[in-house]
Formats: structure tokens, C-alpha cells, sequence
């Protein structure tokens, strides 16, 4: 009887053991799992709370949340996400491709073809024959009128100089470099030789001059009006020829890099869809716009039959033959406003953000700049779903805490 006292009291003492130790165990792992769960809000997932609840910002339920072992800058992915986000990857290698870019830009007047018709004495503008602005002006019209007392003593000294050619003696010799003289100073003042030899018909010489134009153009601006007083060389009228037109662009540093002063460009008109022409790059500002951060790039395009218009709208398409690169799908980049990068599989399953420098982008691709492991996959299809998952999980940029 005893021995079976002693047998039924061991086995209670086990029992008691066995639930003390297993009660244990059940809080240690409930304890366990709830620090590694938080709850966050599948609207709001910058929201991450201990415990279950109401999100703050819009009151929905919080999903509770495993939290994530891994790197900052890394997620964990099963083959379900994998497949259902469409997530593929691939091993980049350089290679050489064929780039056009393309560039939108508008067409100016050609700084280099404009002549401007100046005074060429002090006078007071009496006639403008030309008031528009975009008139057509051919060469040897009339342009402007102007009362110049300087030009009218010049005009008296040839026509008196002229008068004494018929008279005996010296007077008729010393006449001969009078004329002469005075005739270089008409010329200097801008008188064809056809207005100084109608000086000799007349005894009644007029202070008024008629100055034509030496050019054929277009009015691109009056700078005087009738009845002002001008000095010698100030500006009357602008003329500019549009045979040849300025096609002006502001382009990326990075795309601007690989363009050459000559280079030629396909150019096409948002006006004339069936019209297209070549153009050749002319000038590329070495200044970057301190506001759009761009480059000023002008190309000049021909105009013989003057149908293209300044103010047009024009695309530019400049082809680069066989450059070599690293170029992956434009939707493999994630483009943020303090920062690019990729996601690359550091091993199955895991992936990471790096932070990456693009060049030029086309037909769909992109460049990279900066150097990539060549161990390392590229996702090139899914990036989007990696992200959105990421900050899902986490409740942050994908490159919060990187150095910019």
C-alpha cells in the first residue's frame, strides 16, 4: 500500500512539471510572437502600433504585421509574391546600341542674319517707310527720311566744289580736290553714288536724305519713331533673313555630354507633318540654366523656301551609332525626388535597393552610369511591386537613411 502511495504521488509531482514547464513554454513563444508583430495600416503604412487598434489617420482596422529581419535596405519575398508581382530578373553586360533622343524645341530667328540700318549722321527721322514689324524689305527701297545738318553741308561743299570746276585759274584746279573730298565724306555719310551725282542738277540742295536698304529681310524690329532726334550709329531698323532658321532646345547635362557642335539631326514640324529637314547642332551653352538645371542646345535649319516660321514647334531626333553601355528597361528605375535606384536579388528571395546614376533614355531603355555588381540580377520587370511592398512592410522610403 505504501508503494502505491509513493508511486501515485511521483506521478502527480510529473504531471505538475510537465504543465508548469509546457505553460512556460506557451508564454515564452506567445511573448516571442508578440515581439515580432506590429500593427500597421494597409492605407496608412507609415502607421506602426504594438498592439491592435484603430489607425489613426483613417480608422481602419490595423493588419498586424511580422516584422522583418532583414537589412534596412532589403525585403524578403516568397515565390507566390514573386510570381504574382511579375517580379523578373536578369544579369546586366554591356552593350552597344544604336540611341536617338529626341527633342522638342522651338524655332527663333537666326541672331546671325540679322542687319541693322543705322543713322549715319546726327538728324532728326522726318519718314519711316517701313512701320510693321515682319514687313518684307528688299534691297534698295526707301527706309527712312532723315533732316541731318552735317549731310546738308557735305551736299552744299560737293555741289559748290562742282560750280567752280568751269572756272578759270586755280579755282577750277583747287575745285577738282574739293569735289573729291567732299564727295568721300557723302560716301562716308552713306549716299549712293547716284544721290551725289543728283546733287550737280540742282542748285536748291535739300537738308532732307532718303537712305535705302542694302538687304533683302524681314522687319524684326523698329527701333525709332518719325519726328525723333537720333546720333550718328544709333539703330533704326532690324532686318533679319529667314532663310535660315535657329532651332533652340534645353536638354539634360547628362544627354548633352555626348552631343557635338556639327552633329546633324532629323527635324520634324508639329505644323507640317509631311515636312522634314536636317539640321546642324551650332552652339551648346557651356552654362547650365540655374533654375531648370538644363542645357541650352541650338541647332540651325535651313529655310530656302521660307515656309518654316520662328515660333514653330519642331522635334529633333540626333542618332548615336554603336555606344556602349549598361542599359536596362526605364521601369526598372525607380525615380524619386531625392533619388534613383534598382532593385537587385542579393540572393533568392532577397532583394536591395542601390542607388544609381542614369544617362540617356531610348526606345524604352535607359542608361546606367554607375557601376553594378555583374554577380548580381537586376529586376527588370516588378521593381514597382518590390517597392510598393517594401514601404508596405516597413512604413518607409526604400532609401531613407542613404547619403544623397
Amino acid at each position: 500500500m505504501q508503494k502505491s502511495l509513493k508511486n501515485s504521488f511521483l506521478f502527480v509531482v510529473l504531471l505538475a512539471f510537465i504543465g508548469c514547464n509546457t505553460k512556460n513554454k506557451e508564454e515564452h513563444s506567445a511573448h516571442e510572437s508578440k515581439d515580432n508583430v506590429y500593427y500597421t495600416c494597409s492605407m496608412d503604412p507609415q502607421v506602426k502600433e504594438d498592439k491592435a487598434g484603430k489607425c489613426p489617420i483613417c480608422h481602419m482596422d490595423l493588419t498586424p504585421m511580422k516584422k522583418e529581419d532583414s537589412a534596412p535596405n532589403e525585403i524578403s519575398l516568397s515565390d507566390q509574391q514573386i510570381q504574382l508581382g511579375n517580379i523578373t530578373t536578369q544579369t546586366i553586360l554591356e552593350t552597344k546600341s544604336n540611341i536617338e533622343d529626341t527633342y522638342t524645341g522651338v524655332l527663333t530667328i537666326n541672331q546671325e542674319k540679322i542687319k541693322t540700318i543705322s543713322a549715319r549722321a546726327m538728324g532728326r527721322i522726318e519718314k519711316l517707310f517701313f512701320k510693321t514689324e515682319g514687313v518684307y524689305v528688299k534691297k534698295n527701297e526707301a527706309v527712312y527720311q532723315i533732316y541731318s545738318e552735317d549731310i546738308a553741308i557735305a551736299k552744299q561743299d560737293y555741289y559748290t566744289a562742282y560750280k567752280q570746276l568751269s572756272m578759270p585759274g586755280d579755282f577750277g584746279k583747287n575745285a577738282i580736290s574739293m569735289l573729291n573730298a567732299a564727295k568721300q565724306k557723302l560716301l562716308f555719310f552713306g549716299l549712293s553714288n547716284a544721290q551725289i551725282e543728283g546733287i550737280k542738277k540742282t542748285a536748291d540742295v535739300s537738308p532732307y536724305t532718303t537712305f535705302y536698304s542694302t538687304y533683302n529681310g524681314y522687319v524684326s524690329e523698329i527701333r525709332t519713331t518719325e519726328g525723333s532726334y537720333v546720333m550718328e550709329g544709333s539703330p533704326i531698323i532690324k532686318l533679319a533673313d529667314l532663310s535660315s532658321l535657329w532651332l533652340e532646345t534645353q536638354v539634360n547635362v547628362n544627354y548633352a555630354q555626348s552631343l557635338k557642335i556639327g552633329q546633324t539631326a532629323k527635324v520634324s514640324f508639329t505644323d507640317y507633318p509631311d515636312k522634314n529637314t536636317n539640321g546642324k547642332i551650332a552652339f551648346i551653352n557651356p552654362e547650365i540654366n540655374p533654375d531648370s538645371r538644363l542645357l541650352l542646345i541650338r541647332m540651325e535649319v535651313p529655310n530656302a523656301d521660307l515656309l518654316l516660321k520662328p515660333g514653330m514647334q519642331t522635334i529633333a531626333r540626333l542618332t548615336k551609332s554603336n555606344i556602349k553601355g549598361l542599359f536596362i528597361p526605364v521601369d526598372a528605375v525607380i525615380r524619386e525626388e531625392k533619388a534613383t535606384y534598382i532593385w537587385v536579388e542579393k540572393r533568392p528571395g532577397i532583394f536591395e535597393n542601390v542607388m544609381v546614376q542614369t544617362g540617356v533614355e531610348t526606345n524604352g531603355m535607359i542608361e546606367i552610369i554607375s557601376e553594378l555588381d555583374p554577380n548580381k540580377k537586376v529586376v527588370i520587370t516588378g521593381a514597382y511591386a518590390i517597392n510598393s511592398e517594401y514601404k508596405f512592410r516597413k512604413g518607409s522610403d526604400p532609401m531613407a537613411g542613404h547619403d544623397m
